[in-house]
């Protein structure tokens, strides 16, 4: 197989990726995206074969898969040019749409000629490799035991020419993907590992980073008993288990002895304290050495021997710091297709569905796996013989985060728990957090920060430095993280995954008592109303101090009633267009983060808004995808000790409100973020008597056209978002009296025409991004005296503006802006 195909077969998966994201974004490339979509959905199943044939192909055929890598690069670099343009230049939108219709033309007219006349060729090579493949599942364990029988075991043996293992390794672990035709879906992770550690010098350390159960362990013993490795290293190979209590200096001494015995044909007990640049030691064949299972970054450190020809291949569930791992492989989870043939292998001792299963509950049950090849094995192997009604049972107890039997308790749930055990109590109770949210959904990062600050009394730079920790452990994904961290950043477009398995494992460990005692009250799947063992249970009160509910649409006699009154935090998911407060919120004296999050597709109306009134210890209240009533005095008392109001996706009509006092309902508000509020056209007056606001933040809202005249009130504001407000078109003339307003972020405000010649006297003012703003040609003279200005985000229009002033403004950095503009909010 020639590089070409493998590149051809990478780009044009990366190549659907992006016209997918093109047809919810560009519309006038949309119907030519629609049909690469269903020309490359025809063309990646050849591409895929051609790529896992293992045949060299003629240089003619060769010939057509360079041009149509050439055409699917073009392609690629296209489509990302689509994705990056704004969607305010019809003219240049306009000649991409041009460009891509040719590219859509001239791959269709490759897959409808010349390939198709090679398609059977290259089946008959696949067919060919699958049958040798097969032949050889029928004699893995006689190789096995030929393997195990020629390692040498321990520390005996002479000359260091064999490959050594610490330990024997046992068959159920060895065989995690049996057979060749199920270690398909890891012949990616094989390759670039194999890159990594032959014939590169300059990697020194390198490592495979995954979730537990994801098939770390199994890659790294395939890796070392490939023919090329083990060639390459003359088999001195040395596999070392570390765990997480390990004695390290009996491991530095194993190491030690293993390196001594390679390169002096000899042992020495003396472990030397090695220094760069030291090179005595003669390199004529290099060692690897694999730490598998590393839990600490200063265990590893200790146990890594730089030398000239040791490469260190470090296993591990940690990301460790570029300081360091010269490179890491991060472990991909199964696709769908290698995640039904390594359950049907478990389950039925075959890589397909028999024909006489229940196809679609099979699915369903490897569905809830997420491609965790561990959660597949352990899964499969409890429903092994089992009847159908037991299927049932299974796939409804997995849908409420329970485990199927003893089994899968112990063997899946319990392996996986050692990450969480491993983390210090006050990070292990933030994970558990992280199950009270819906499975499959993304976790907004100011919600979870939110709920964090309530309940473990941290700050957001604690509870965001616990959250690094969780995404290091890799028990935590972000998403869209590449602004996460910054000073002035906003979390409300940032937010957070977890693997469902891990999710189940956090409910698991909470559901621990008596559904009256726990800490976590959560329903772990929707359901029409509240759940039946919750009703068993009112007659008495719910100790729980964060309670998650997750249901369709309920009124106001739907729910029932309960005391909850140690309860700090109220988690509200729900799909449906009317939705009404539940009565029981009067019953949580010390509530003080309430989260209400519509998953419908339309906006839901909000009843029984006056319950709010009782939560006197409300500090922060999350509102999404909800109409937000009038507030009138009848409605809600003034809530003394908010902090902070979030409204995303919202439909707020504010215009009737500009004399309601909201000082006086939000005494002691200090953030107010409002996000994707589209109907709202002019930002109510009253806000400007809030005077203890100090953030406010107004993104995305396209019907927003002035702020307030008396805006200047808000003296103590320091962070000013008004970012993707399109018809905006001026600032307020009151800016000039925001004299504590350290950042103002105005991006993509296509319709600002200036900034204000009284921004001058914003002293205070250290950083403003202003990118995507086509009307901004000219700054004002009074920028000269922003002396406390360190950044500056613009384009490259206008940054040379900018730069010229560095020498009036010492420690100024302009930065311009690549131009992005996504809809990312919006795959939910």
């Amino acid at each position: 197989m020639a590089v070409t195909d493998f590149f051809a077969g990478e780009i044009a998966t990366e190549l659907l990726k992006m016209l997918l994201s093109i047809t919810r974004k560009a519309c006038f490339c949309k119907p030519s995206a629609e049909q690469l979509i269903l020309t490359i959905n025809e063309l990646l199943p050849i591409i895929t074969e051609i790529k896992y044939s293992g045949v060299e192909l003629t240089a003619v055929r060769q010939h057509q898969l360079d041009s149509i890598s050439r055409a699917l690069n073009e392609g690629h670099e296209l489509a990302g040019k689509v994705l990056n343009s704004s969607r305010w230049n019809v003219y240049k939108n306009l000649q991409l749409s041009r460009k891509m219709e040719k590219l859509e033309k001239k791959i269709s007219r490759f897959v409808q000629g010349p390939l198709q006349a090679h398609v059977l060729a290259d089946v008959h090579h696949v067919r060919f490799e699958t049958s040798e493949r097969f032949d050889r599942l029928d004699g893995s364990n006689r190789r096995l035991e030929q393997r195990l029988e020629s390692m040498l075991i321990g520390g005996g043996g002479g000359g260091g020419g064999e490959w050594w293992l610490e330990e024997v390794v046992k068959v159920d672990e060895v065989e995690m993907f049996e057979g060749e035709l199920v270690k398909v879906g890891m012949e990616l992770g094989k390759r670039k590992l194999k890159d990594m550690v032959v014939d590169r010098d300059d990697l020194a350390v390198v490592g495979i980073n995954g979730i537990g159960g994801s098939g770390k362990t199994t890659l790294a013993r395939e890796v070392c008993r490939d023919d090329d490795v083990r060639s390459y290293y003359n088999h001195r190979i040395l596999f070392l288990t570390v765990s997480q209590s390990p004695n390290v200096e009996q491991l530095r001494q194993k190491i030690w002895g293993f390196l001594s015995e390679t390169k002096f044909n000899g042992f020495s007990d003396i472990v030397p304290q090695w220094t760069p640049g030291y090179n005595s030691w003669n390199t004529a064949t290099p060692i690897l050495v694999v730490l598998d299972d590393v839990w600490s970054l200063s265990v590893l450190e200790r146990l890594i021997f730089k030398v000239p020809g040791c490469k260190t291949l470090v296993v591990s569930r940690i990301k460790f710091p570029p300081s360091v791992m010269n490179a890491t492989y991060e472990v991909e989870l199964l696709m769908a297709e290698d995640a039904v043939s390594l359950f049907c292998h478990t389950v039925f001792g075959r890589t397909s569905i028999p024909p006489d299963k229940d196809e679609d509950l099979i699915k369903q049950v490897v569905e809830k796996c997420k491609g965790l090849p561990l959660a597949l094995k352990v899964i499969g192997a409890s429903l092994r013989d089992r009847p159908e009604k037991y299927w049932l049972g299974a796939k409804n107890r997995l849908s409420r985060a329970q485990p199927i039997d003893d089994s899968h308790e112990s063997e899946l749930l319990n392996r996986m728990r050692l990450s969480i055990d491993y983390l210090s109590e006050k990070v292990r109770d933030c994970f558990l957090d992280l199950g009270s949210f819906p499975e499959d959904k993304k976790i907004p990062l100011d919600v979870l920060v939110n709920v964090w600050t309530e309940l473990h009394d941290i700050d957001e730079e604690e509870a965001f430095a616990i959250l690094l920790e969780l995404s290091t452990k890799n028990l935590v994904t972000l998403v869209n993280d590449s602004r996460a961290g910054d000073k002035y950043g906003s979390y409300c477009d940032i937010s957070v995954s977890q693997h469902d398995v891990l999710r189940d494992l956090a409910i698991h460990m909470s559901n621990v008592g008596s559904v009256n005692q726990r800490k976590r009250l959560v329903m772990a799947r929707r359901e029409n109303g509240v759940p039946k063992e919750w009703e068993r249970d009112t007659e008495k009160p719910f100790l729980a101090r964060i309670v998650s509910v997750h249901t369709g649409e309920m009124r106001e006699m739907d729910w029932l009633q309960m005391e909850f009154p140690k309860a700090e935090v109220l988690i509200l998911n729900f799909d449906s267009t009317d939705y009404s407060l539940p009565p029981f919120i009067a019953n949580m004296p010390k509530l003080k983060a309430l989260v209400l999050i519509n998953y419908s597709t339309k906006t839901a109306e909000l009843h029984n808004l006056s319950v709010l009134g009782t939560l006197t210890n409300l500090r922060s209240l999350w509102f999404e995808k909800v109409t937000v009533p009038q507030l009138s005095k009848k409605t809600i008392l003034p809530l003394e000790n908010l902090r902070k109001i979030s409204l995303l996706l919202c439909k707020i009509n504010l215009q009737d409100e500009s004399e309601r006092d909201l000082s006086r309902l939000f005494p002691r508000l200090t953030e107010l973020t409002m996000d994707h509020c589209i109907e709202m056209t002019i930002l109510p007056s009253s806000i400007c008597q809030v005077k203890t606001l100090k953030s406010l933040s107004i993104t995305n809202c396209e019907s927003l056209e002035e702020l307030p005249f008396d805006f200047g009130k808000l003296i103590f504001l320091q962070i000013l978002r008004l970012n993707a407000c399109p018809k905006l078109k001026t600032l307020p003339v009151g800016i000039k009296n925001l004299v504590w307003l350290e950042h103002i972020d105005i991006s993509q405000c296509v319709n600002l025409h200036c900034l204000n010649e009284e921004i001058g006297d914003c002293l205070s003012l250290k950083e403003i991004d202003m990118h995507e703003c086509q009307q901004i040609r000219r700054l004002p003279k009074s920028v000269m005296g922003l002396r406390s200005l360190r950044r500056v985000v613009c384009d490259e229009e206008v940054s040379w503006q900018w730069k010229e002033l560095e020498s009036e403004l010492p420690g100024l950095f302009v930065q311009v802006a690549e131009q992005r503009f996504d809809l990312d909010w919006l795959t939910e």
